[in-house]
């Protein structure tokens, strides 16, 4: 059975593909200046007889796997870079770049893609097509990710890519996969307001214009629009997550910054929020005396997961890993994916990998200093991917 050459070839490269996991998580790099992690991942794509290009996207690296017959072509995508967070793991192999951490698992994606790329090398006869590796640069890099450039660079074509899937490390219990039909992850979007106020004396507030005062009245209205502005059994996220203004306890500040995001599920709340946000935001600043400046950033879509794909790819993910270990998570999540940018234009499926357990049980939270992946998680991703592909293009 190809689930038993599966497990066989696994076995043997496992040891190597967590040295690489932990390699990389030692030394991790954030978007667009993956230099180290490229290089390594190329040098482990030499000799599977595989066709190599690197530079894809700024660093990007990309592996095309010609099957024995032709066929269609199916990509799988990882992502490299890390985030600017100071790790608290206490790990052996912690990250040696201070104040920078693998704290959302792009290590071990990378690592288990690297892992499908050795498998499936070996298994050539049994592929009828094409499989492209991409590994990623700048997920973390919104409002503008790496996917967009590797895009430019072609990614998708020579040949032609037909569908595509990845999947991320996720806070469920390790062996389970998760995926569902349509939205996974939310479309992010991210909000700049500028309120320009008059100071003053903090003594004498006629004289002025509270910027601060009319910011105010801004973040609580902002906190209206869903509630009265989205159906009740929708779901949208507004958030002001930074403010910044003033310069002294006894001064009417003139200028306060505000930064925050927005997060949807439907296209069609996606489209209103800029405009509803506008209003708030310039009709309050107006009656409070100030002005503002607006600025609306569409980040990465809707992650959607293509319904036939999926069906399709569920049957490799059951053949391969058991029925009960395929789960079908009930809502989608509220953060957000580059991955979206692949879903534009070829269909895509999503997937989250269980790498929660009892030896890193309440440390599985992502972007934080204490996240901590269990490894027993790589060789499941590397099987989930391998049913993938051999289930499309069998």
């Amino acid at each position: 059975m190809l689930k038993d050459e599966i497990e066989r070839l696994i076995e043997g490269e496992l040891s190597n593909i967590i040295r690489i996991r932990r390699d990389i998580h030692q030394h991790p790099e954030l978007g667009r200046n993956e230099f180290r992690t490229s290089e390594l991942v190329y040098n482990e794509l030499q000799g599977l007889g595989l066709e190599i290009q690197k530079g894809v996207g700024g660093t990007g690296v990309v592996a095309l796997l010609k099957g024995k017959n032709p066929g269609k072509t199916f990509l799988l995508r990882a992502d490299m870079d890390a985030l600017p967070i100071d790790e608290d793991t206490g790990l052996d192999f912690k990250s040696e770049n201070k104040g920078v951490m693998h704290a959302c698992g792009h290590d071990m994606h990378t690592s288990i893609l690297l892992g499908t790329a050795k498998v499936l090398s070996n298994m050539r006869e049994h592929i009828n097509g094409n499989v492209k590796f991409i590994f990623q640069p700048a997920e973390e890099c919104n409002p503008e990710g790496g996917a967009k450039f590797m895009i430019e660079d072609g990614v998708l074509e020579n040949p032609k890519v037909d569908a595509g899937a990845a999947l991320h490390v996720w806070n469920f219990p390790v062996g389970n996969i998760g995926v569902r039909y349509g939205a996974m992850m939310a479309q992010s979007d991210r909000i700049f307001i500028k309120v320009k106020g008059k100071s003053a004396h903090g003594s004498a507030p006629q004289q002025g214009a509270d910027a601060i005062v009319a910011s105010a009245y801004i973040i609580t209205a902002l906190q209206s629009i869903v509630s009265r502005n989205v159906d009740p059994l929708e779901s949208a996220v507004v958030t002001i997550g930074a403010i910044n203004g003033g310069y002294r306890y006894n001064v009417i500040a003139d200028e306060v910054n505000l930064e925050g995001t927005v997060r949807t599920f439907n296209k069609d709340i996606a489209y209103i929020m800029p405009q509803k946000i506008r209003s708030i935001v310039e009709n309050i600043s107006e009656a409070m005396g100030c002005q503002c400046e607006f600025d609306y950033v569409e980040g990465y879509a809707l992650t959607y997961n293509d319904r036939e794909l999926t069906e399709q790819l569920m049957v490799g993910l059951k053949d391969m890993l058991g029925d009960e270990k395929v789960i079908m998570p009930e809502k989608p999540a509220t953060g957000a994916e580059d991955f979206s940018a692949f879903t534009k234009y070829i269909p895509c499926t999503f997937m989250w990998l269980g790498c929660e357990s009892e030896v890193n049980k309440g440390k599985c939270i992502i972007h934080n200093p204490n996240f901590v992946c269990d490894e027993g998680a790589i060789p499941v991703g590397i099987k989930a991917l391998c049913g993938a592909v051999l289930e499309y293009l069998k």
